[in-house]
């Protein structure tokens, strides 16, 4: 008779399982919190008028010289947002701006917390007066105003969506940093990293297979944290020209509004929807950010 052998999982497959199992803790955890919820519906619907805009508004709705109404319109049942100084469909804008303002939202966030995590997990695990220089230069960037050192790059840099987000990238991650490198010096007291030196792992092992796992939690709620004020910023640099004019965003609709005259005029079509969308989507993504933070750190009580 020949006896079957059981087939032990592969190691693909049991970390796969892990996972999947880790998602399905966090996606648990993060239902209990309604407010996280709400926020999440709302970037799903925004995300998804901001991925079909194509379809839905078409291109030439950015078009000047196409424009299908007259200037300054008020809100009517063809143009439920009125139109702006050029006859363009205000709704059909703030669709397609929505695609701009995200977008450099999550570039400039995502760039931010690298360059934050990346500082924090060299600072902390080299130490010494390596760790107390970097801190001086990251206390620099983090007492000098981050809005008034975007706007310096901006004002230097060629005008494009590039160019704000590495404005907006490389003057907002100290907090991550600091953040990172408390964490990193609290994962490297634990006994296991010293025997993984023991073993001879190196400083790139270290902190790359074990000091940062341990902090994606972190920055994971950083970076969602981290959004809302990339796009205020992103929007606030639009709004005082900075930003790139070849685009449609949700700031540099403000910035035409107030040169159209809007705030005088008293058209408040032209100056509520943006401002709005603006806010809602800032509001959004600090509401998941905090749901995150509650359920990657529950010791910090975070409402729900």
């Amino acid at each position: 008779m020949t006896s079957t052998e059981p087939t032990l999982p592969s190691a693909a497959s049991l970390r796969w399982e892990r996972r999947r199992s880790s998602v399905s803790r966090f996606w648990k955890a993060y239902r209990t919190h309604r407010a996280g919820l709400y926020g999440l519906a709302g970037l799903a619907l925004i995300a998804l008028l901001a991925l079909t805009a194509p379809l839905t508004v078409g291109a030439d709705v950015q078009s000047v010289t196409q424009a299908p109404g007259t200037a300054l319109e008020s809100p009517s049942s063809e143009f439920p947002l009125g139109t702006d100084q050029f006859g363009r469909s205000l709704l059909g804008l703030l669709i397609w701006g929505a695609r701009i303002s995200l977008l450099v939202g999550l570039l400039a966030a995502a760039l931010s917390v690298a360059i934050g995590t990346l500082v924090g997990i060299i600072a902390g695990h080299y130490g010494g007066w390596f760790s107390t220089v970097v801190m001086r230069i990251t206390d620099w960037f983090l007492v000098m105003p981050t809005l008034v050192l975007a706007i310096v790059l901006a004002t230097v840099m060629s005008r494009s969506m590039w160019t704000v987000v590495i404005a907006i990238g490389v003057t907002s991650w100290p907090t991550t940093a600091r953040l990172v490198r408390a964490q990193t010096i609290a994962v490297e007291s634990r006994p296991y990293i010293e025997r993984a030196t023991a073993l001879g792992g190196g400083h790139g092992h270290v902190m790359s297979r074990h000091v940062l796992p341990n902090v994606m939690p972190l920055v994971l709620a950083q970076t969602t944290l981290g959004i809302s004020t990339a796009i205020l910023t992103e929007a606030t640099l639009a709004f005082l020209g900075l930003g790139d004019p070849t685009v449609v965003s949700w700031g540099g609709m403000l910035q035409d509004a107030r040169e159209a005259g809007a705030v005088s005029s008293g058209h408040w079509w032209y100056l509520a929807p943006p401002g709005i969308a603006i806010a809602l989507v800032a509001l959004a993504f600090t509401l998941c950010g905090r749901a995150v933070e509650s359920v990657l750190n529950p010791k910090l009580g975070v409402s729900r």
